[in-house]
């Protein structure tokens, strides 16, 4: 399909609009058993999904359809800052929301809080394409210019998060990044270098954290301790297991009465297999598949290299976080605590995935 400079990508828009109203059908079912236990009212998490992430990502979808996406490549460096001061606002006292020992939330005004490491996947996505795409393939080569201070933004965001902690969303940043650095052009062997190290990072990450340390045992035996940390994901399992070819029928999950853990936000996809079966499961993952064919086709068309970095960055950030969410409910990955994109409960996710969906219209605008 051609675009005139006035016409945004349509599909896209059909796309993005098909997994909301989804997750939103689907969040209302499985969440009305902990929504009346928790708050006496059924719909408590469906209403704030609404006014928390649906409103205002619609409202950020199509104002950010409007401004042209060459205001993010000017203020490249201002959103940098941005991304590392957000990081940081979490371990302020009194602004900071955080639950436990984590420090992932900052109180807006003390109505709501918010996910800095949500924006944060864009902030920093627009700088790094950026800084990608005013570097020609010597400056991609060359270590001083290229991998060093690549290596330098990457690794101050990434333990900027592991101090919060959050392991999960860490990792879909990095994967993010590493997709958009070997797409500009950077040697395999720095990637694979990245990778490795990477790798290395996250067995010291749970190797250092008993937490961790059962996530994977569970993940690599999930049979042991089925009442302790193999539980959730047994649960999500039978869960999956018992909705069959064709599920149990719309609203009718038997996990969601309070078997299943996160049952509005991490855990979802498994309600879904549970209540509509394998063969919707399957048009789940094929719809976010279309999202990442049409998100590819835009990025082969973009007009320069900082659109085309940033949608292939956004493509890769919803579609690789999908992955890592499905893989965790059906043993095929670690739990980790990351949301299904557009599906999860979670304000600032919907909000700000919808916000990015409206750079791409933009950048489709000019394809």
């Amino acid at each position: 399909m051609k675009h005139s400079a006035h016409t945004m990508d349509v599909p896209l828009l059909l796309i993005v609009f098909a997994i909301v109203l989804f997750g939103l059908i689907m969040l209302w079912s499985a969440s009305a058993p902990s929504g009346y236990e928790q708050f006496s009212d059924s719909y408590y998490y469906l209403k704030h999904q609404l006014i928390f992430g649906f409103i205002p990502g619609v409202a950020a979808m199509f104002l950010l359809s409007r401004v042209s996406y060459t205001f993010w490549h000017r203020h490249a460096w201002n959103l940098l800052i941005i991304s590392l001061a957000l990081l940081v606002l979490v371990f302020i006292p009194g602004v900071s929301a955080g639950i436990g020992t984590a420090h992932s939330w900052i109180s807006v005004g003390g109505l709501f809080s918010v996910q800095p490491s949500e924006i944060v996947k864009l902030t920093f996505l627009f700088y790094l394409a950026a800084w990608l795409g005013a570097r020609d393939e010597h400056g991609m080569r060359d270590a001083h210019s290229g991998f060093l201070p690549f290596l330098l933004v990457l690794g101050t965001i990434m333990l900027l998060m592991v101090l919060q902690p959050d392991i999960g969303t860490m990792s879909i940043i990095a994967a993010m990044a590493l997709v958009v650095y070997f797409t500009a052009g950077a040697p395999i062997v720095y990637v694979g270098g990245l990778i490795l190290a990477g790798v290395g990072a996250l067995t010291i990450l749970i190797k250092a954290a008993p937490y961790r340390a059962a996530r994977f045992t569970t993940f690599l035996h999930p049979e042991l301790d089925p009442k302790g940390i193999g539980y959730h994901i047994n649960q999500a399992l039978l869960a999956i297991g018992s909705g069959g070819f064709f599920g149990l029928g719309y609203g009718h999950s038997r996990q969601k009465f309070q078997y299943l853990p996160e049952v509005a936000g991490d855990s979802i996809f498994a309600v879904v297999g549970e209540e509509l079966g394998f063969v919707v499961s399957l048009l789940v993952i094929g719809i976010f598949l279309l999202l990442l064919w049409r998100l590819l086709h835009i990025a082969q068309h973009a007009p320069d290299k900082f659109a085309k970095y940033v949608v292939i960055g956004i493509a890769s950030w919803i579609c690789i976080q999908a992955f890592v969410n499905i893989g965790s409910m059906v043993a095929l990955m670690p739990i980790t605590g990351v949301p299904l994109p557009f599906i999860s409960y979670g304000g600032t996710s919907l909000a700000v995935t919808m916000a990015a969906i409206g750079v791409v219209l933009n950048i489709s605008k000019h394809a």
